[in-house]
């Protein structure tokens, strides 16, 4: 299974000089924040992909114009193609605008689904902001959550797929980097993730979609 990820900056080249060549078989697209509701919308339509997200803390702007034909994946745990994700948008809190949390408030939404996190566990964790020491920059607006941090060290995902902090923010600023069973991934553009097919549970009737929801906060 491929999976395209995205963040942050739309990639020209699958904007303004778009070809279904450029998806390299991506079988889905996951925005980690802070794209135009219309990029997606673009993506999702052209690409004939499924396309799922997190907000980002700039993304206010999708209550009044949502992306069209996407799945939000912010505040739930889902499955797809035998994989069990887990999403959770927004950044740590520097101002009183939306999608913005504390430490505290973070660990509230993760502690809601903890039930549900330990009954199958998490296989993608997928985030705007970075774990804090893991990608991380010391300014109040791009300082990562503790609480992501030991979501890893508990879960040991196959990956950790965040945005928030451009790559353009510093030379010394990885792409990717392992932790412990995790790699982590910074999506700022575009990357490719790819990961083993898994056999696919069958879906329930009326659920519909691309996935299957298993919790919602």
């Amino acid at each position: 299974m491929k999976l395209l990820v995205i963040s942050d900056a739309p990639d020209p080249g699958l904007w303004d000089y778009f070809s279904v060549e450029k998806l390299q078989g991506a079988d889905a697209i996951i925005s980690c924040g802070d794209l135009p509701s219309s990029y997606l919308t673009f993506l999702v339509t052209m690409a004939n992909r499924p396309l799922f997200y997190v907000h980002g803390n700039h993304d206010t702007r999708y209550e009044q114009q949502p992306p069209e034909g996407c799945d939000c994946i912010d505040g739930k745990v889902v499955e797809f193609k035998g994989y069990r994700i887990l999403g959770l948008g927004g950044c740590m809190k520097y101002n009183n605008s939306p999608l913005q949390y504390t430490e505290r408030q973070m660990k509230r939404r993760i502690f809601k689904l903890r039930r549900q996190i330990k009954r199958g566990g998490v296989d993608i964790l997928v985030t705007h902001s970075p774990s804090e020491g893991l990608g991380d920059m010391d300014d109040p607006c791009h300082r990562g959550f503790t609480c992501f941090r030991t979501l890893l060290d508990e879960l040991q995902p196959r990956y950790h797929l965040h945005g928030h902090v451009h790559l353009q923010y510093g030379t010394n600023l990885p792409r990717t980097q392992e932790y412990g069973e995790t790699t982590i991934v910074n999506a700022s553009g575009k990357y490719l993730v790819e990961l083993p097919d898994r056999p696919c549970p069958v879906r329930p009737k009326g659920l519909g979609g691309w996935l299957r929801h298993v919790v919602t906060l």
